[in-house]
C-alpha cells in the first residue's frame, strides 16, 4: 500500500492520481486537538472502519480482529483521538460472539465503538471529521485516507475529504489505524511504541491462525444465530413505536424533506408519444474514463454549500440536520441537486474537480444543478459526453434519475458498464456509443458545440445513429439499445411509464 499510494500522488489526477507537485509531497500540517498537538501529512489515516454486510459477517476475521486490540491494547499502543474510528458489522450475531470472547473492551479502548448495524462508512455515512481536522486537511491540500472493512470505496463516496480510501480486513483496519498513516511498511517498520518507547512490529501482535480459530471454536456457536435472528420480525421500541398510514393510498407530506411524491408522471399521459431524438443539445459535462455511479449520483453527505444544502436551509433545517443524500433518496428535489454534486468529479469544461460546470451560451461557471435549471428555462436540451466505463460501480437508480431530472437527453460514451447502461434505458435517456477507437478528443470536440440525433420510427437494436454538430461536423454513433424491449421502454419514456400505462 505504501508504494501504491506514493505513485498515486504523482500521477496525473484522475482515477488513483492527484497530481500533487514534487516540493509539496513532504507537507506536513500541525494542528491541535483536545488539548494535544498533532499533524497530518499525505497518507495520513483519518478514518478507520470496520464496517459492512459483508466482511464483518465473517467470524474468523471478526475475532482476529479483536485479538489484535487485545494484544495492541497489552502493549500500552493507542489510535490517535483524532482518527475517526467506529465498529458497525452486519449482523447483531457479531457482537455477541465479540462479547462472548471478551475482545469488546479492547476494542473500545482503541475507539472501535459500536455505533450499529449495516450501512455506515461503507456507504458514505461517516459522519463528519473534527474541525481541527478538517481546516488541516484543507489548508495543506492533503490526500489523507479512510482505511475500511467495506466493499466500496469510490472516489469521494467514503468522506468528502478522504481523497485515497482503501479496502481492507478487520485486522488491518486496526493495523493501519494504530499507525496513523498507509505511507507504512509493517515488515521494517513499527507499527507504534510502547509504554518503555521501545518498537512494536506489527507481526508480535498479530493474532495467530491457531488462536483464531480456538476462539471461533470456542465463542461462535449456533444457539447465538438462532437466538438473533429468531427475534428478527419482533422489530424494536422505536421501530415499534412508528405511526404508520393504514390508508390505501400514501398521503404525503408536503412539509416533509425525506419523502416527496415523484414527478415521472407529472407529463405523462395515456397516449404513447412520438419518438423523438436530440435536438440542438448542450453539453452539460464533458467527462473522462471511469466515471462511477458515486460521481454521478453520491450517497453520502452534503455539503454545505451545495444545492442541496441550500434547498434544505431554505426550510429552516441546520447542517446537523442535512444527514446524507442517501438518507434522502426518497426526495427527488434533494437527489436532483445531488446529481453529480461529487467534490471529486473532473469535468472538462472547468478548470478544478467538483460539481461545477460551463454555462455554455453565457460562459458563466456554476454549480451544475443551477446550470441545468437555466438551461430548462431557456428550453435547451442536454447531453453529456464520456470516456470508457460510463456509470462503472455500485448499481444506483439515482444515477439513471438523476440526470433524466437534469434534462439531459442523451449521453454519448465510448463505453458504459452493463447495469447503468440499462437503467439509462429505464429511464428513457438514450445511451450511444462512439464508434471504436474514436472518442470526444479524436474528433476534436471542445463541448461547447451542440449536438443532434434523428431517432427513425424504425429504430431496431444496435443500429447506427449520426450526430450531427453545431460546427457541420457528424460522426456516427451506436445506439445502446441492445434489445426490442429496451426500444419498448424508450418509446414509452421509459419502464415506469411503461407499467402505469399498462395498468391503465
Amino acid at each position: 500500500m505504501k508504494e501504491d499510494f506514493s505513485q498515486c500522488l504523482s500521477n496525473k489526477i484522475g482515477f488513483k492520481g492527484y497530481n500533487i507537485p514534487t516540493d509539496s509531497l513532504s507537507t506536513s500540517v500541525q494542528f491541535s486537538h483536545e488539548g494535544k498537538n498533532y499533524s497530518l501529512t499525505h497518507g495520513s489515516v483519518v478514518i478507520g472502519a470496520v464496517t459492512s454486510c459483508t466482511n464483518t459477517s465473517n467470524p474468523s476475521v471478526m475475532l482476529g480482529a479483536g485479538l489484535l486490540a487485545k494484544k495492541a491494547v497489552e502493549r500500552g499502543l493507542k489510535v490517535s483521538p483524532y482518527i475517526k474510528t467506529s465498529l458497525s458489522p452486519g449482523s447483531g450475531v457479531v457482537t455477541y460472539y465479540l462479547r462472548e470472547g471478551g475482545v469488546i473492551p479492547f476494542l473500545e479502548q482503541l475507539g472501535f465503538n459500536l455505533v450499529g448495524y449495516g450501512c455506515m462508512t461503507c456507504i458514505g455515512n461517516s459522519g463528519p471529521l473534527s474541525e481541527e481536522v478538517a481546516d488541516a486537511i484543507e489548508k495543506g491540500d492533503l490526500v489523507v485516507c479512510g482505511v475500511l472493512s467495506g466493499n466500496r470505496n469510490f472516489e469521494g463516496r467514503i468522506h468528502p475529504l478522504t481523497r485515497a480510501n482503501y479496502l481492507a480486513s478487520p485486522l488491518l483496519v486496526i493495523a493501519y489505524s494504530l499507525a496513523g498513516t498507509v505511507c507504512i511498511d509493517f515488515e521494517k517498520e513499527p507499527v507504534g511504541f510502547d509504554r518503555e518507547g521501545k518498537p512494536v512490529f506489527l507481526r508480535e501482535i498479530w493474532p495467530s491462525r491457531e488462536e483464531i480459530q480456538t476462539a471461533e471454536r470456542t465463542f461462535v456457536l449456533p444457539g447465538m444465530f438462532r437466538e438473533v435472528y429468531g427475534k428478527i420480525t419482533e422489530g424494536n421500541l422505536k421501530w415499534n413505536s412508528l405511526e404508520a398510514p393504514d390508508a390505501l393510498l400514501y398521503p404525503w407530506d408536503e412539509m416533509s424533506t425525506y419523502i416527496k411524491s415523484p414527478p415521472f408522471f407529472q407529463t405523462m399521459g395515456r397516449v404513447l408519444p412520438t419518438l423523438s431524438g436530440v435536438t440542438e443539445a448542450h453539453c452539460l459535462l464533458l467527462l473522462g474514463d471511469s466515471v462511477t455511479t458515486d460521481h454521478i449520483s453520491p450517497a453520502g453527505s452534503i455539503a454545505r454549500n451545495s444545492p442541496a444544502a441550500r434547498l434544505l436551509g431554505s426550510k429552516g433545517l441546520t447542517p446537523r440536520e442535512f444527514n446524507s443524500y442517501g438518507a434522502r433518496r426518497g426526495n427527488d428535489a434533494i437527489m436532483a441537486r445531488g446529481t453529480f454534486a461529487n467534490i471529486r468529479l473532473v469535468n472538462k469544461l472547468v478548470t478544478k474537480p467538483g460539481a461545477r460546470t460551463l454555462h455554455i451560451p453565457s460562459g458563466d461557471e456554476m454549480d451544475i444543478f443551477d446550470a441545468a435549471e437555466r438551461y430548462k428555462s431557456e428550453n435547451r436540451q442536454l447531453i453529456i459526453i464520456s470516456g470508457k466505463e460510463y456509470g462503472s460501480g455500485s448499481s444506483r437508480d439515482w444515477a439513471a434519475k438523476g440526470p433524466l431530472l437534469l434534462g439531459v437527453r442523451a449521453v454519448i460514451a465510448e463505453s458504459y458498464e452493463r447495469i447503468h447502461r440499462s437503467n439509462l434505458v429505464g429511464m428513457g435517456i438514450i445511451p450511444l456509443q462512439f464508434m471504436a477507437g474514436e472518442n470526444a478528443e479524436f474528433l476534436g470536440l471542445t463541448g461547447k458545440e451542440t449536438f443532434s440525433v434523428n431517432i427513425p420510427e424504425t429504430l431496431k437494436p444496435g443500429e447506427e445513429l449520426k450526430v450531427v454538430v453545431s460546427t457541420g461536423q457528424e460522426f456516427r454513433t451506436l445506439s445502446r439499445f441492445d434489445t426490442d424491449v429496451e426500444l419498448v421502454y424508450f418509446r414509452h419514456g421509459g419502464i415506469l411509464n411503461y407499467m402505469i400505462r399498462q395498468m391503465l
